[in-house]
């Protein structure tokens, strides 16, 4: 266990360089404008794809990723293929603060659930390896405390954070990284439209 929790931590400290993805849409929406934002995402995830291809046609071990992968993803796509894909998808779909919140959800929230799950989890929950009650409930504090940091109503946040919590614990495979920025920022931005519509805020 305390092998697999280092290994988590280092994943997880990986992750929070997704950050940059953040970063560099919003300076380059900025400075420039949204399109060349999501273009230069868009080189990036050319780029991975790149590696992807490299590291899969040719069985080759990619220096600085490699001893982050988990067995599945070293002959198959990595989680980051995933979490810039999805970073590219909110950003083009999504209000700015329902797509930052839904990504920072996936990387802080995630992070929670894995590394309090694998620390401290006691109470496992039945058919689904990995997932304690622990990890489950600190990712969806994490997720709320992370939608009242750019969310304005807390219907939005609950149902985000709740749509989050709920995906990455039923998910366990790296398509999570996908899956949970699409659907929880699906879930915010048609509730908000759904609020204004019916004139509720």
């Amino acid at each position: 266990m305390n092998k697999k929790f280092s290994f988590e931590v280092k994943r997880k400290v990986l992750h929070v360089f997704s950050l940059g993805y953040i970063l560099i849409y919003f300076y380059v929406n900025k400075y420039f404008s949204h399109r060349t934002a999501l273009l230069s995402l868009t080189f990036i995830f050319i780029l991975f794809l790149f590696i992807e291809f490299v590291k899969i046609r040719y069985r080759k071990k990619i220096p600085i990723f490699h001893p982050f992968y988990r067995k599945r993803e070293r002959n198959g796509l990595s989680g980051s293929i995933y979490l810039i894909l999805a970073t590219i998808i909110v950003f083009a779909v999504f209000d700015f603060e329902i797509a930052v919140t839904a990504l920072l959800m996936i990387i802080f929230g995630d992070m929670a659930a894995a590394l309090v799950g694998l620390g401290f989890g006691k109470h496992w929950i039945k058919n689904i390896p990995g997932a304690s009650w622990e990890g489950v409930i600190a990712e969806f504090i994490v997720n709320i405390i992370v939608g009242f940091l750019f969310l304005e109503y807390f219907i939005i946040i609950l149902i985000m954070a709740s749509v989050a919590t709920f995906i990455e614990t039923v998910l366990t495979s790296s398509d999570d990284n996908l899956a949970v920025p699409l659907l929880a920022g699906f879930a915010g931005q048609s509730t908000l439209m759904f609020l204004r519509i019916f004139g509720l805020i």
